[in-house]
């Protein structure tokens, strides 16, 4: 039964505190200059980066992901006991862990949170469609039963299914009550969201790697500050407006390393941008002409063109980077330094007629746009005549969901925690990704319940992709931002996170 401690959270955390922390807790304030406003602070609702950024410091999930990308605990005590048939999954939950408004954090938060996750998260219904059921097994441990194996299930579970109080649960939320560092104050749209240190928190135990580990609430207070205009978070940062400043154009990294004020840190890996083709209808339903804009490309000039400087790219074939636990040289065909020879014999193979190759981007992207204008110039070196459309991103998005209306576009990602929730795997999304091929690939890894056979099936998957050419992977881009001098312990995540850093002094 939960209890209302309210009255006694200032003693609790004075006496559950260890030395280490109060020792570095700090009256400071960190100031953080996003990238606009969030639409909601309602993170199964609307997952996006910039709410996942501020989210991850008010929620916590079961599981979340190491500096491999692989799923460790967070809410949950270890990593779930499974059945011999792989269908069942009882997670022992964390003990003394409690919320924002005192209660404490048990297993019906768990069933709750959860059931609500399934209902309203875009990607969790696949996931709500092979669970059987989702119990309690006391107030300490979930089992959650499956209709069929599902490999990518506890990816899901460490992103957006954050865990609430079961009685603050509701189609709408009201209260954004959590288990995390900090606590929501105060929100002002436009102005700033205020975070405060919950004096009451508990850690998970273990050595800080990406989002796992130690967590330390320093800080007292963390404000984030929605700052459309990059060029406006450059100038605040070297200011000394903001602590933190995020999403920097990479022509500012000379300015703010020469300032007195600030310093550029690079993310590396941050995402990759690639090139979709359609498979449905026009010319590229043809796997000839697929893999002859394969041999075609040059890579490394293509993301040279995009981003000037080779500290801000790197150009690897495997779709996963090296720090990922995903990556793999299998399969890897027809990537390099451009083989217009190679893609002239494909065009043959496939009977091209000279219809010209509509190849759509957008300079809201600028590094989108500038990939198209290098990718335009390569095919048609190799015999492609090229429609090159440049539009803004919602006529792109829009456009693309239209097979009669491209053959190719141009996009980024991020790198996902599980391979199988890469956007070009799901048959809808929009290049309409069907092959006999990646089914049997794809259900090869749903099968799997080791980290071994996970990557092994990962291995198949990729093979079949370079082999059916659904896209084409241009490289990997590494993201900007800008820290003031005097804020120690950053340490750049994705997602930027602002627990066990030191404001200045």
């Amino acid at each position: 039964m939960k209890k209302n401690v309210l009255a006694l959270i200032t003693l609790a955390a004075l006496a559950g505190t260890s030395s280490l922390a109060l020792a570095q807790a700090s009256d400071g304030v960190l100031t953080v200059a996003t990238i606009g406003e969030p639409p909601t602070l309602d993170v199964m609702q609307t997952p996006t980066d910039i709410v996942l950024t501020i989210d991850q410091h008010i929620f916590e999930t079961l599981y979340t992901y190491d500096a491999q990308w692989k799923s460790v605990p967070l809410l949950a005590a270890d990593m779930p006991t499974l059945s011999e048939d792989g269908l069942t999954y009882r997670i022992p939950l964390r003990e003394g862990v409690k919320f924002h408004d005192g209660s404490d954090f048990d297993a019906k938060d768990v069933t709750a949170s959860l059931k609500r996750w399934m209902a309203i998260n875009s990607k969790s219904k696949q996931v709500a469609e092979i669970v059987d059921s989702l119990t309690e097994d006391g107030d300490h441990a979930v089992v959650i039963k499956l209709k069929s194996r599902y490999a990518p299930l506890l990816a899901t579970l460490s992103q957006a299914s954050v865990i609430l109080p079961s009685e603050k649960i509701a189609d709408t939320l009201t209260e954004f009550v959590g288990t995390g560092p900090y606590a929501l104050k105060e929100r002002k749209p436009d102005q700033y969201i205020q975070l405060v240190r919950f004096e009451d928190y508990t850690s998970p135990e273990g050595e800080v790697s990406n989002y796992a580990g130690k967590r330390e609430a320093i800080a007292k207070e963390i404000r984030f500050v929605p700052v459309p205009d990059a060029n406006t978070r450059v100038e605040g940062l070297i200011s000394g407006q903001f602590d933190y400043a995020d999403s920097l154009p990479v022509s500012a990294y000379e300015r703010v390393e020469q300032s007195d004020s600030a310093k550029p840190v690079i993310f590396k890996d941050a995402g990759w941008a690639s090139m979709n083709m359609n498979m449905k209808e026009g010319l590229l339903v043809k796997k000839e002409l697929r893999q002859a804009v394969q041999a075609a490309l040059n890579p490394n000039d293509m993301m040279l063109a995009a981003f000037s400087d080779d500290r801000f790219f790197s150009v690897d074939a495997s779709i996963f980077p090296e720090s990922s636990f995903w990556h793999t040289e299998a399969g890897v065909e027809r990537y390099g330094e451009g083989d217009p020879e190679a893609a002239a014999k494909l065009l043959e193979a496939g009977g091209y007629d000279g219809t010209p190759l509509r190849l759509m981007t957008s300079r809201q992207y600028e590094f989108h746009y500038k990939i198209g204008e290098v990718a335009k110039a390569y095919l048609e070196a190799a015999g492609f005549k090229v429609d090159l459309q440049v539009v803004d991103w919602a006529t792109l998005t829009t456009r693309r969901a239209d097979p009669k209306e491209w053959d190719i576009f141009i996009t980024h990602s991020n790198f996902p925690g599980d391979p199988t929730t890469i956007n070009t795997i799901t048959d809808t999304y929009p290049g309409w990704y069907v092959s006999e091929q990646k089914a049997k690939a794809v259900a090869a890894y749903m099968d799997a319940t080791t980290d071994d056979a996970k990557k092994a099936a990962w291995e198949g998957i990729q093979t079949v992709i370079y082999h059916d050419a659904p896209l084409y992977k241009v490289g990997n881009f590494n993201a900007v931002s800008g820290l003031a001098n005097g804020v120690d312990g950053y340490e750049p995540t994705y997602w930027p996170h602002f627990w066990n850093v030191s404001p200045k002094k």
